[in-house]
């Protein structure tokens, strides 16, 4: 008896000083499980982020402040946005949002160089911008491909990338939403044909490339609709048909030259009388001497013994409605000198077309 007492409880001596010796001790670590290959999809992004992503900066934009005692002026800190190199020369592109109201700006290469930007011209209608930095050739990456924008389809895929937050090279992904819709831009005038896409976007991606699956660039993130302020899966971005226009002219003269066209309008007196006539569009108020308005035809609002007797009112350019001369305006600056337009007009209760060859 007294034997099976002893090996027991030798046992439980023995349990007891494995578990006491066991206590603390680390498992062995797993042994690592090879990665297979990226998925098709996968690598392609893989290979996009890598082919563009150096040529997206990072925008630091900054204010004066004057010290009421000393009359010191220094520069603090104003804001963050994204863009990308548009050429060799050192031009960069970003949205005018970016830079608007700044005193300076500074751009940071995908090296995390840092240059201080001049302004070379903007664009508010479109919310667009353009910048130089006097940076050495070899760190300029400008963006690899400009595509077009009039072919995208609802559905396909698309890339952002930008420095949301300050986290600067950051990937984000998602599809065209929609297409050719209109939204406000910061000057006021609307921007049409914006491309909407649920690919995150939140402050600081403003001014970065969104991309289409081949690496091209199709628009430039300018806004999002959020109550938050932050991404809630609707973006939207300037179309790359309108960059690729406003960008060189930018980089030329240092802003956009509107044809000349010579009909003068006021936005109220538009809208009050279009209203009582019970029709859309644009009164022509006046029209100036010898500008093509006036070798068109086009007949000017007038005053008669007290009485209005209104003007031509343009409903139509070419395909597109006009509901206001803001309307007008947009069209306009979509088109250049010498181009000949066509504009239906309401003239004394009839539909008439005038043929405007507009002017430098």
């Amino acid at each position: 008896m007294w034997v099976a007492g002893l090996l027991l409880g030798v046992g439980l001596g023995f349990l007891v000083y494995r578990w006491l010796f066991d206590v603390g001790r680390p498992e062995p670590e797993r042994p690592v499980t090879p990665a297979g290959q990226l998925a098709g999809d996968e690598r392609a992004t893989v290979e996009l982020f890598e082919k563009v992503s150096p040529s997206v900066v990072y925008i630091t934009t900054l204010q004066q402040r004057v010290n009421l005692w000393t009359r010191n002026v220094s520069e603090i800190p104003a804001g963050t946005g994204s863009g990308f190199v548009w050429d060799e020369a050192g031009h960069v592109v970003t949205n005018f949002h970016v830079i608007q109201g700044s005193s300076s700006a500074r751009v940071t290469l995908n090296d995390h160089s840092t240059y201080e930007a001049t302004l070379v011209g903007v664009a508010p209608n479109f919310d667009l911008a353009v910048l130089k930095v006097n940076a050495p050739a070899s760190k300029l990456h400008k963006i690899p491909f400009v595509g077009a924008s009039s072919g995208l389809k609802v559905g396909q895929k698309v890339f952002a990338i930008g420095n949301p937050f300050g986290l600067d090279q950051t990937l984000t992904t998602g599809i065209v939403s929609a297409l050719g819709r209109t939204i406000q831009g910061v000057s006021g005038q609307p921007i049409e044909e914006a491309i909407q896409t649920d690919a995150a976007i939140n402050p600081g991606n403003s001014g970065g490339p969104l991309l289409d699956s081949s690496g091209r660039l199709i628009g430039v993130n300018t806004a999002i609709y959020s109550p938050s302020g932050a991404s809630a899966g609707i973006g939207f971005a300037v179309p790359a048909d309108t960059v690729n226009r406003v960008v060189p002219q930018l980089i030329k003269d240092g802003k956009l030259a509107k044809p000349e066209f010579g009909a003068v309008f006021d936005e109220r007196f538009s809208r009050a009388v279009t209203g009582q006539l019970g029709i859309q569009g644009a009164l022509v108020l006046g029209v100036a001497e010898n500008s093509p308005a006036a070798r068109a035809g086009l007949k000017p609002t007038q005053r008669v013994r007290g009485t209005i007797i209104p003007g031509d009112v343009i409903q139509k350019i070419g395909s597109r409605a006009i509901r206001s001369p803001a309307d007008v305006d947009a069209v306009l600056e979509r088109l250049s000198a010498g181009e000949k337009v066509t504009m239906r007009v309401w003239r004394e209760g009839n539909e008439v077309d005038v043929e405007v060859v507009l002017g430098k």
